[in-house]
C-alpha cells in the first residue's frame, strides 16, 4: 500500500507530545511530609524545622520550603512570627465548620444520588465500604483514610454535583486531619461504616429524604467525636 499524505505518520502531532516523567522529589517529599502528619508522626503544634526535615527527607532545604508552603496551603502546617512552621492546630470552631460545610454538602449530594441513581450508586458505593470494612479489620488506618475518601468521590460523582465536589476536595486534607483522629477512636471501625452503610441503603431505596439524614447524622456524630478530642487536648494543654 502507497504511503499518502493521508495515511503518512502525523510527525508534527508526535512532535511535542510530552511524556509523563517519573515522580519528582518534591512530589515524593509532599506526600510523605503530608501522610506524617495525617498519621500523627508530626503532632499538632510541633515545630518542623527546615534542617532537620533536610536530613529525615533526604531532600534539599529548597523541596523543604517548597513542601511546607505547599501544606500550609492544605491548612496542614501553620506559620507564626518567629517560631516558624509548625503542624497546623485546628480549633474546636473551625473543626464546627468544617462538619457543617460537610454536613451540608454530603447530605444534600447523598439525596440527590438517591434520586437519581437509587441501587446503581449504592452497588458502587457497597464496594467502597467492603473495602473500608476490610481495611479496619487490618487496623490499616491509611487505606481507611483512601477509601473514605474513595466513598464520598463516588457518592458525589454518582449525583452529579461537580462544584460541592470541589468544595470538599478543597478541604480533603484537614478533613482528613480530623478523620485521622476519629477512625481511631473506640468503636468507631463498627459505628462508622454502620451509618455509611444506611446511607447506601436509602440510596438504594431512592429515598432522597433518608439518604440526606442518613449523611447528615453520620457527619453529626463524627463533628461529636472530633471536638471532644480537640476539648480534651485543650483542657490538657
Amino acid at each position: 500500500m502507497a504511503v499518502t499524505a493521508e495515511t503518512a505518520p502525523n510527525k508534527r502531532s508526535t512532535h511535542i507530545r510530552v511524556e509523563r516523567p517519573q515522580r519528582t522529589l518534591r512530589e515524593l517529599a509532599l506526600e510523605k511530609m503530608r501522610e506524617s502528619i495525617l498519621e500523627r508522626y508530626f503532632k499538632p503544634g510541633e515545630r518542623l524545622v527546615e534542617r532537620d526535615l533536610c536530613e529525615q527527607l533526604g531532600v534539599s532545604r529548597t523541596i523543604v520550603r517548597e513542601v511546607l508552603r505547599h501544606l500550609e496551603s492544605e491548612g496542614l502546617v501553620s506559620s507564626t512570627g518567629l517560631r516558624g512552621p509548625a503542624v497546623a492546630e485546628t480549633s474546636l470552631e473551625e473543626a464546627r465548620q468544617i462538619y457543617e460545610i460537610r454536613g451540608a454538602l454530603e447530605g444534600m449530594a447523598a439525596g440527590i444520588c438517591a434520586e437519581r441513581k437509587g441501587a446503581a450508586a449504592a452497588d458502587e458505593l457497597d464496594a467502597v465500604l467492603a473495602r473500608i470494612r476490610e481495611a479496619y479489620a487490618v487496623s490499616d488506618m491509611r487505606q481507611v483514610l483512601a477509601e473514605t475518601i474513595e466513598f464520598y468521590r463516588t457518592m458525589f460523582a454518582a449525583a452529579e454535583c461537580d462544584v460541592a465536589w470541589n468544595i470538599v476536595s478543597s478541604l480533603t486534607a484537614r478533613i482528613n486531619h480530623l478523620r485521622s483522629m476519629t477512625i481511631n477512636t473506640k468503636r468507631r471501625d463498627i459505628e462508622g461504616p454502620t451509618q455509611m452503610g444506611r446511607i447506601v441503603e436509602a440510596i438504594r431505596l431512592g429515598n432522597r429524604a433518608e439518604a440526606a439524614q442518613a449523611a447528615a447524622i453520620h457527619v453529626a456524630n463524627a463533628s461529636q467525636i472530633a471536638q471532644a478530642l480537640l476539648q480534651k487536648s485543650d483542657d490538657r494543654a
